[in-house]
């Protein structure tokens, strides 16, 4: 009887233990799917000025116009220059194609890739984009340029949102870095 009094404890302990265990792995593997769960929800709501990857524009076309603005920024470790394409002012809805320029300025083969976001940030979800080089790495000789475009439209649905009824200018924004352990 008093060795059954004992293993109780050790029962319920290593109970305990386990299940702590469990929920430690568990937290292990949350912190990994986090990331691709988060970009996930991003590119499904627009949430964070992440835009949306669409074939084309099933909405049509409105009167009210909008203008789209392009940025570039240049990771230190990426000695590349990037000339973002020109402002483009047209009916929303309407399908445009623009082109970024990129250069290699070192001596070296440098491979590169760009993140982006939309500003303002509640204007993402409406901002779609068909093509765009930030899909892929890019891969530059030196002092090799390539023009890089981007297909993409604002869905005629932000003319509905009473939070964005005012908007006139979107900047689409993008941050080249260096990918690592390529192009040399």
């Amino acid at each position: 009887m008093a060795h059954e009094a004992l293993s109780a404890p050790v029962a319920r302990n290593r109970n305990v233990g386990l299940i702590l265990l469990l929920v430690a792995v568990g937290m292990v593997g949350a912190a990994y799917a986090a990331v691709p769960l988060y970009q996930l929800f991003c590119q499904a709501t627009g949430y964070g000025g992440t835009t949306r990857v669409a074939s084309g524009n099933v909405h049509g076309v409105i009167d009210r116009k909008m203008t789209v603005r392009f940025d570039s920024n240049i990771d230190a470790s990426l000695p590349w220059r990037v000339t973002p394409a020109k402002p483009v002012d047209d009916r929303i809805g309407s399908v445009e194609t623009v082109v970024f320029t990129a250069q290699n300025l070192s001596n070296q083969t440098v491979t590169g890739q760009a993140v982006f976001n939309v500003t303002p940030e509640l204007s993402g979800q409406y901002f779609n984009k068909i093509e765009c080089f930030c899909f892929t790495e890019q891969t530059l000789k030196p002092g090799e340029s390539v023009q890089m475009p981007v297909t993409f439209f604002v869905d005629p649905d932000i003319d509905k949102d009473s939070d964005l009824k005012t908007l006139h200018d979107i900047t689409l924004s993008y941050t080249f870095y260096a990918v690592k352990n390529k192009g040399t």
